[in-house]
């Protein structure tokens, strides 16, 4: 079989990126073409790599005219995502509109906001101010409401609103083009919040399927931001892992988030090679235990080292059936790093200070695989952080 060059490509559309995260990506690349014994070539140059044969892991989903334009026609040349128009790889997707008569962009889905209704918290998405006041007023009855920008990711821009006053605040100072053209999202609020990842990827004929736990630390600036993911892999898709022996809350988890994959297909031309869901569990204002759907991310994520480590592994070992790999993201200039970890950056980024970026594998009933990079050594051996437990209640959906 001829080989693939692998390169990593920045679409017209695609989100920036921090200085570790532009590396990871690039990391990601490299891993994905040793699986597959392929070449990597760095970023993609249509004057050098035009006539080649591309495999492209982009920064961000694309938009269907770009990958077109690619030569992206399925799911065998990328490791990601495209979609129809911008707005539906943002979290503006998962939750519907407050009305027959509300604003929306082109190509909006009805049909997708009632299919994943039972799979999300209650919510609405908005494009206009006066339609964020009328759900806002329809929530606030119920507590406290998250509002989130479409295109935050990692905890960033989030905030909690308790009264109608403080969202007249917030939307005075909110863009009106931004509003109009990404939406704004307010959905019920959750007190002792976990969020679990579940997600499927596909590399060339190789597939796995995962759940696991987020987990939060504070960035050098101070906030509580996503510092990882521990994920429970499965060789196979969305069957092998409902074969799993899990909790009644990661089951229910995995079943949400099914439900929201599936539904994707309301949106013509939509196909992802990643597929991971963030699901939050967690109180409402009530005392209610609550599961949803925040959100998809459908390009390489903060959990990809983690899904591709365990993706070689299953490679390199057909008997093996079951991984656990973590995804650490830590800040300071002095983290402890496991020994067997790969890092994968280590060092100043520009704009978040001191970081290191790390995954490490563990086969299930085994100790830590003792993999080192190929350009660092971990000098420090400490225990992994621990990772939220879960809430052990019933659900009320």
């Amino acid at each position: 079989m001829a080989r693939k060059t692998v390169v990593i490509h920045f679409p017209r559309l695609g989100v920036p990126l921090y200085t570790h995260e532009n590396i990871t990506l690039s990391e990601v690349a490299k891993e994905i073409a040793r699986i597959n014994d392929d070449e990597f070539a760095g970023c993609y140059d249509k004057a050098r790599h035009g006539y080649k044969d591309i495999f492209f892991v982009p920064s961000d989903a694309l938009i269907l005219n770009e990958a077109s334009e690619l030569g992206i026609h399925g799911s065998a040349g990328l490791f990601g995502a495209v979609v129809p128009y911008p707005f539906v790889k943002t979290k503006a997707i998962t939750h519907r509109l407050v009305d027959g008569c509300a604003d929306r962009p082109e190509g909006w889905s009805s049909g997708f906001a009632q299919r994943v209704r039972r799979a999300v918290l209650p919510g609405f998405t908005a494009f206009n101010a006066h339609d964020a006041r009328l759900a806002a007023a329809g929530l606030l009855a119920h507590g406290a409401i998250r509002v989130k920008d479409p295109l935050g990711d990692g905890g960033h821009g989030q905030t909690v609103i308790t009264s109608p006053d403080a969202l007249n605040e917030m939307l005075e100072k909110y863009p009106e083009e931004k509003l109009a053209t990404h939406g704004l999202v307010l959905e019920m609020n959750l007190r002792r919040a976990v969020t679990l990842s579940v997600g499927q990827i596909t590399v060339g004929d190789l597939a796995i399927a995962y759940h696991g736990t987020q987990r939060t630390v504070t960035n050098n600036r101070g906030r509580s931001v996503y510092g990882g993911s521990r994920l429970v892999c499965v060789r196979g898709g969305w069957e092998a892992l409902e074969d799993l022996p899990v909790s009644p809350e990661t089951r229910l988890a995995i079943a949400q988030a099914r439900s929201y994959d599936q539904a994707a297909t309301e949106y013509p031309g939509f196909l992802a090679t990643r597929r991971n869901y963030d699901v939050g569990q967690g109180i409402d204002e009530k005392g209610r235990w609550r599961s949803g759907v925040f959100e998809a991310s459908w390009r390489s994520g903060g959990a990809s080292t983690a899904e591709l480590a365990a993706l070689s592994e299953f490679a390199q070992n057909p008997a093996v059936q079951v991984i656990e790999a973590s995804a650490v993201k830590e800040f300071g200039r002095a983290p402890t790093i496991p020994l067997g970890s790969v890092i994968h950056f280590w060092g100043d980024d520009p704009e978040e200070g001191p970081l290191v970026r790390y995954t490490l594998v563990t086969r299930q009933g085994t100790q830590p695989s003792l993999h080192f990079s190929d350009s660092k050594r971990c000098a420090r051996v400490g225990k992994l952080g621990v990772m939220p437990s879960e809430d052990r209640v019933a659900a009320d959906n």
